[in-house]
């Protein structure tokens, strides 16, 4: 298709994301309301790759997971393995670095209810197949959720058949790439103890040893 890594911030590619974007923008005109763009080290050698923007969360800062529950988890993490220096203070502004890694979406813009559609998700994944494209040092990915983690295999050219999810489950991508998958780090998953923050951190460590970060 030609598309760069980011879609234009009035994206037109999927009718119904682009029609909940002009509704928050609206509503909200003082926030991004846009395709949260990826954030990170352009050197990565480990992509980490999410759902989608929350609507209060990337959709409001225009940095992903940067202002919601999962952030705080997923930054936090960041920071304790050194994958991050700075501080996070839930805002774009607040000066935190990433070193070594870079984060992203397999959906770019913030879906009713944080439910993209199949098509919907299909449609956006040559933003990520471009992304992966613009990090030629990658050596790991780490992908939040089943969505995350399907979206990278077909981005690969793999089935997700090929390759079941699994909170840390480890394949290695055609590229040579490992792709480790945890459980999101939404408020939900870990409200109701299906993920702990020592398994989040535990998946997080295995994708930087991977990754040699």
């Amino acid at each position: 298709m030609g598309l760069g890594a980011e879609p234009a911030k009035n994206c037109p590619l999927c009718p119904r994301l682009a029609a909940y974007r002009a509704q928050n923008a609206q509503a909200e005109p003082g926030w991004f309301n846009g395709p949260a763009p990826s954030f990170g080290d352009p050197n990565a050698t480990l992509l980490i790759v999410g759902l989608a923007p929350g609507r209060t969360g990337a959709n409001r800062t225009g940095r992903p997971f940067t202002g919601d529950y999962a952030g705080d988890l997923l930054y936090g993490t960041l920071l304790k393995l050194g994958l991050a220096q700075g501080e996070y203070r839930a805002d774009p502004g607040d000066g935190l670095q990433l070193k070594g890694c870079m984060i992203t979406n397999a959906v770019r813009c913030a879906p009713p209810e944080n439910k993209p559609t199949p098509a919907e998700i299909a449609q956006c994944r040559p933003f990520l197949e471009a992304q992966i494209g613009a990090l030629p040092c990658l050596k790991a990915f780490l992908a939040l959720g089943s969505i995350a983690h399907d979206s990278v295999l077909r981005a690969h050219g793999v089935k997700p058949s090929a390759a079941k999810f699994g909170h840390e489950a480890v394949f290695t991508l055609p590229s040579g790439a490992a792709l480790v998958s945890s459980y999101h780090c939404s408020r939900y998953n870990t409200q109701t103890g299906r993920l702990t923050t020592v398994m989040f951190e535990s998946a997080m460590a295995k994708a930087k040893a991977f990754a040699g970060a």
